[in-house]
């Protein structure tokens, strides 16, 4: 089953964006998944799993960071629009 997730990181510190843009890239280590990233959210794109098993690796780090906050839409299809 593919799905989609659209994810936003809120890091709670002064210097959040060093680590908004290092989540991104751990995340485009996976090369089975598909990223895409603008202003507001990422969206990630794959077969279930894939997603799910990068994404509680990934959160699971970025939680090492005190008071980091995730907003996620799930959805069980492939919205990727190319």
């Amino acid at each position: 089953m593919n799905t989609s997730v659209e994810i936003s990181y809120y890091p709670l510190k002064d210097e959040f964006i060093p680590h908004v843009l290092d989540f991104i890239n751990r995340m485009k280590n996976y090369k089975n998944l598909n990223i895409k990233s603008n202003g507001m959210s990422t969206q990630i794109f794959g077969k279930y799993f894939d997603v799910m098993n990068a994404l509680t690796e990934e959160i699971h780090k970025s939680f090492e960071l005190p008071h980091s906050i995730f907003v996620l839409k799930i959805v069980n299809a492939d919205l990727n629009i190319t």
